[in-house]
């Protein structure tokens, strides 16, 4: 819990301090020693523990709040004033970790809020007015109708339309699709996004402060900010409820004494009411639990869009998945490989010549056809000419012949679509001289748990997908 990173926290590094005072107290207490020995590691627990939320409490006492903060360390301090001094001390240990683990949580949502910050570029190309050359510019003073270039390999600095030029950009931050999209004049692109091999630009339509992932960062900040019913019904009932504990304490000990009874006794009996009657578990088990939850979710890519949100998960009754990413790798692999009769070639012919024209591009599906071949133990011819059209595929010499690997629809317009096409796969053209020899078929593969998981979930809800 209590890594490097998480240990220069205030809130952790005391709380860890007086954790190891009482580790250190406890068993010299328990084993008998004198009380010169564990005593001044008890009161040293207090004071780690509970001076940050004690000066927090009086502050707001000040306010004429009554802080549960300080409704614990005047309980701890009772359990001490009436001789159950461990007690007090093993309070204060749990109510400095509640805090130390509040603040962690807090730290690991602003962290996450941070990684996704970090996915829109600090900078981008803007275009001078009237052609005149370009300038180097601050993402953030963007306005909408600046013309960006984004060169190959850029994140996009801002939301807009592409007016010219051709490329494939990798979305899979915004989208989760594993495959680039193929981009063209008036089709929309996103920051934070990847360009891909070609140069295009781009007219801004939205503010940076109004983009796709700057309203996902907002969304990841109001979600930590908000409160769940719970949260909300104890802090509408905390107040009063402090009074009236407050208010019942002096009574026990005040009324009794009034009457004649001893003070030792009136002194433990209030004590024992308050150290009882706190609210401070209640507090304690509310708030913390659902900020980590939602630092974790956002940690593996799952963004909870409030407190109210992940309280209510367990009355969940049917989940709608997104199946890229989620229920599978993300990753196409080769799944169907189809040569067409009178090509005289056979699978693996027609894997190693899509392969080696493949080899120098940097695609995605060019990646899985390559790693299909290494699997078979396939060798690849060398490739020359090589030449990549976004959105369309690639074109190659190999051993002599011109071999175009790409969509289907590009290549060959006028087709239909072809068995695997309709059966889901991913399917790219093989083409030697200009005649099609063969189709490939590519596919995500599902997650190893993701059948698992599904058939948990069915069995949670009580529906079938």
């Amino acid at each position: 819990m209590f890594t490097s990173t998480y240990v220069r926290l205030p809130e952790a590094r005391w709380a860890l301090a007086a954790l190891l005072l009482f580790l250190l107290a406890l068993p010299t207490h328990l084993l008998g020693a004198p009380a010169w020995l564990w005593g001044p590691l008890y009161a040293a627990t207090y004071v780690c523990g509970g001076w940050e939320p004690g000066w927090e409490g009086l502050k707001a006492l000040r306010e004429k709040t009554l802080d549960v903060d300080l409704l614990m360390v005047v309980a701890a301090l009772g359990a001490a004033a009436i001789g159950q001094v461990l007690d007090g001390a093993l309070l204060i240990v749990i109510f400095a970790t509640s805090g130390a683990l509040e603040a962690i949580a807090t730290h690991r949502t602003a962290e996450s809020v941070r990684g996704l910050l970090d996915l829109a570029p600090a900078a981008a190309t803007r275009l001078r007015p009237g052609g005149d050359g370009e300038e180097t510019v601050p993402a953030d003073r963007l306005a909408i109708g600046d013309t960006l270039l984004i060169r190959p390999g850029e994140r996009i600095g801002a939301d807009g339309l592409v007016l010219s030029g051709e490329s494939e950009v990798d979305q899979a931050t915004i989208t989760g699709e594993p495959l680039p999209a193929a981009k063209a004049p008036g089709d929309e692109v996103f920051a934070g996004t990847v360009n891909g091999t070609g140069a295009l630009r781009v007219r801004v339509t939205r503010d940076p402060a109004d983009s796709v992932i700057a309203r996902i960062v907002k969304m990841v900040e109001d979600a930590s900010r908000t409160k769940a019913p719970t949260q909300l019904f104890i802090e509408k009932i905390e107040q009063r409820y402090s009074w009236a504990m407050v208010t019942a304490t002096l009574a026990l000990f005040l009324i009794p004494l009034a009457l004649g009874a001893a003070l030792d006794a009136t002194l433990l009996r209030a004590m024992t009411f308050m150290i009882v009657a706190s609210p401070c578990a209640v507090v304690l088990a509310t708030m913390p639990p659902l900020l980590s939850a939602i630092a974790n979710a956002g940690r593996h890519g799952v963004l909870a869009k409030s407190a109210v949100v992940m309280e209510r998960l367990a009355q969940v009754d049917a989940v709608a998945l997104d199946k890229t990413g989620t229920l599978t790798e993300g990753t196409p692999r080769v799944t169907a490989l189809r040569p067409l009769p009178g090509s005289g070639l056979d699978e693996d012919a027609l894997l190693a010549l899509a392969a080696a024209a493949e080899h120098p591009s940097e695609h995605p599906l060019a990646r899985a056809i390559t790693a299909a071949a290494r699997e078979r133990g396939l060798v690849l011819a060398d490739a020359t000419a090589f030449s990549s059209a976004p959105g369309t595929g690639v074109t190659a010499t190999v051993k002599g012949q011109e071999i175009r690997v790409g969509a289907p629809a590009r290549l060959l317009p006028d087709d239909d679509p072809t068995e695997l096409e309709k059966e889901g796969h991913t399917v790219v053209v093989v083409l030697r001289d200009g005649d099609p020899v063969g189709y490939l078929g590519l596919a995500d593969r599902p997650r190893p748990g993701a059948a698992a998981t599904v058939a948990a979930l069915t069995a949670h809800t009580g529906r079938h997908p």
